[in-house]
């Protein structure tokens, strides 16, 4: 699918999706589990050719046509924990329904390299989902999960984990799942969520 940047023309027309990258600011945080939204945001930006450099809405941001339709990438610049003033904020201005705002966001219970796309449902345990729940009053947006490894054992602390950074093995996985997350997110765009879903789901 990528090699294709022209179809990813200059923007125009309104804004109708928001595509949101969940993560935490700053160097020291930068290829983290916890930051796998982000990097999936980065590979988009890269790939279809543009960049998420503007200052707004508490986030940096970037926006280029996806399946015919403007859509606004954002990396929340408030920590994962309130992710959620940032990504209401941006739906509230351009009235962008929850349904058209998709969060990318890490996935502890999935392995590096797989996914888990849902059209709705609960925070799963992720601050990040919780946030953006708690302060749009609705679960009803789709979420792409980025699987970065479970625990090495029960006992090691979670916030210590998620804030680790990836083995060289699991980035090469990752590198191999950034391209099925963008085109899982073309799938949405194009209201094809069911396919995504068949499509790139673990079996």
């Amino acid at each position: 699918m990528f090699g294709r940047k022209s179809t990813f023309y200059s923007p125009s027309g309104p804004v109708e999706f928001i595509v949101a990258g969940l993560g935490n600011p700053g160097k020291e945080y930068e290829n983290t589990r916890h930051n796998a939204g982000f990097m999936a945001v980065d590979f988009m930006a890269k790939e279809w050719g543009f960049s998420v450099d503007r200052l707004k809405f508490k986030a940096l941001c970037g926006d280029c046509m996806v399946a015919g339709k403007r859509v606004l990438f954002l990396k929340p610049s408030t920590f994962m924990n309130l992710s959620g003033q940032s990504i209401t904020e941006a739906a509230s201005f351009y009235k962008i329904p929850w349904e058209k705002v998709i969060v990318l966001s890490d996935e502890i219970s999935l392995n590096p390299g797989r996914l888990r796309i849902r059209r709705k449902g609960s925070d799963g345990g992720h601050n990040g989902l919780k946030n953006i729940i708690y302060l749009s009053g609705s679960d009803h947006f789709p979420r792409i999960r980025i699987g970065v490894g479970q625990k090495p054992n029960p006992e090691y602390d979670l916030a210590a984990w998620v804030l680790s950074r990836f083995t060289t093995e699991e980035q090469k996985a990752l590198a191999e799942v950034f391209p099925k997350a963008a085109q899982a997110i073309e799938y949405i765009i194009q209201g094809k969520i069911d396919q995504a879903m068949n499509q790139f789901n673990e079996k």
